[in-house]
């Protein structure tokens, strides 16, 4: 799985294919899937977090599902754009979910995109107790969409 500059990503992921977000949490996954046309991110159901092998399993079975053929992780850089731990930690679980999977991996800035997810829940109304649930998977596919605006605008 090779880890890719956004020009890259978009030469490797073909038009007419989904392609995954994810918001990797310490508790659980985030997850989201563009529609086939790569316009519009919907999030998924969230993978709960257990051990390693048991997370790229059913992180790899969830991809394999969707029919995905390249994977957006959100990086959460600090706000100044400087890496700290959970960079550390996001980037070690890319490098290590590779032995799982082949597909190609693009690594986007999600600064603040808990926080615009966490918006969008409370402008819906999402109860405090559903918004728990939904937060990670509304986060990723805040993360996707930003990536396929500029994929979109990348493409000719």
């Amino acid at each position: 799985m090779p880890i890719l500059a956004i020009d890259e990503f978009a030469a490797h992921v073909p038009k007419g294919a989904t392609i995954a977000g994810i918001d990797l949490g310490t508790k659980t996954i985030g997850l989201a899937v563009s529609d086939l046309g790569q316009s519009f991110a919907t999030p998924r159901k969230v993978i709960r977090r257990v051990k390693f092998t048991i997370d790229a399993k059913a992180l790899l079975a969830a991809l394999d599902g969707e029919r995905v053929a390249g994977i957006v992780v959100g990086l959460p850089l600090n706000m100044d754009g400087s890496e700290g731990p959970r960079v550390q930690s996001t980037r070690a679980f890319v490098r290590n979910y590779a032995q799982f999977d082949a597909r190609p991996v693009l690594l986007w800035d999600e600064r603040l995109s808990t926080v615009a997810a966490e918006r969008g829940l409370l402008e819906a109304d999402v109860s405090r107790r559903k918004r728990a649930e939904r937060i990670d998977s509304a986060a990723a596919a805040f993360i996707l969409q930003g990536a396929l605006d500029r994929l979109s605008s990348l493409r000719p």
